[in-house]
């Protein structure tokens, strides 16, 4: 159960890149396909739980903080960023950098919450990363930007901050994703301003290399499968793999995509993509097999045993 929803996720997120497509298509800039993802998500999450789960949106004042740092960290930041990295770098090359993210989530917990973890998670992070490489073909026409170089790193380290923040969590993980949401648009609101958005292109349909879709049904899938049941997926998954493992198991993201593109938009999947997929695939299962909650290092006092002063995760 905790692959499945790790892998519902990644595959609900590959869904983003060709709705977005068929957005650009009809005339919305990224930022405000952005911008109409998260705030249609948001409402919708709040529409919803305010009916089946009232509790669910009830912040304690303690949690505040945390709540406003996940929107703009989270949310925002990895959203609004990538597209913006992807105005001045290949995308493959953004794709690739912003999958370091497991890489920067397996240091943090390791060094900073010094957890140890099982060799397979950072094998499995490794072979992903390979996997990714291959999958992108980062090889083709690489163009680095400096500025765009940058912008793209600090997506990776909001994207590990999604993972981190989403481990362990003593909040409803429905109602950090409806707060989340509404929190990232009203942080957008003064960059997308989207009282200009070309509102009636809606009511049309979108064409991308031949395939046409009406815009609205391609909106609803970004909202509704890319956006609200890809982040509540991801959050459940994080919490019962950890962020480590959850992480490297949401590169598949990078194939679904590739597949979604593929019967969507007609392109083609080449060798080197369906290896590289493989390897993706090998690396998140090997990662995986590492759902041994981690063990926290720690120095047990002299009066205590070494047993009883390693505590889970859980507790």
């Amino acid at each position: 159960m905790r692959l499945l929803l790790a892998i519902i996720s990644a595959c609900c997120f590959g869904f983003s890149g060709p709705m977005a497509h068929f957005l650009g298509a009809a005339g919305l800039s990224p930022l405000e396909a952005v911008w109409v993802r998260m705030a249609g998500a948001g409402l919708i999450l709040l529409a919803v739980l305010s009916v089946v789960k009232p509790g669910a949106l009830r912040i304690p004042r303690v949690q505040w903080r945390f709540f406003a740092l996940y929107a703009v960290v989270a949310v925002a930041g990895v959203q609004a960023l990538f597209f913006v990295a992807l105005t001045r770098l290949p995308v493959g090359v953004t794709l690739l950098i912003e999958y370091t993210a497991p890489v920067m989530v397996v240091l943090w917990v390791r060094f900073v919450r010094a957890i140890r973890l099982p060799r397979t998670a950072y094998l499995g992070a490794l072979i992903a990363i390979v996997g990714l490489t291959i999958v992108v073909q980062v090889w083709q026409g690489v163009r680095l930007d400096a500025v765009g170089l940058i912008v793209a790193l600090v997506a990776a380290a909001c994207c590990a901050g999604y993972f981190l923040m989403s481990d362990n969590l003593h909040v409803d993980p429905l109602g950090l994703v409806a707060w989340g949401m509404i929190g990232a648009a009203v942080v957008l609101l003064p960059i997308v301003r989207p009282w200009g958005i070309p509102w009636e292109v809606f009511g049309g349909s979108s064409t991308v290399d031949g395939h046409t879709m009406p815009v609205a049904a391609a909106t609803g899938f970004l909202i509704v499968v890319a956006t609200v049941i890809a982040y509540v997926t991801g959050v459940l998954a994080v919490r019962r793999l950890s962020a480590a493992i959850g992480s490297t198991v949401a590169m598949l993201e990078v194939v679904t995509g590739a597949l979604a593109a593929w019967v969507l938009l007609g392109e083609e999947l080449g060798a080197a993509q369906i290896v590289g997929g493989v390897i993706v695939l090998a690396g998140a299962l090997l990662a995986q097999s590492a759902t041994v909650r981690p063990t926290a290092v720690v120095t047990p006092a002299p009066h205590v045993s070494r047993r009883d002063a390693v505590p889970s995760l859980e507790a």
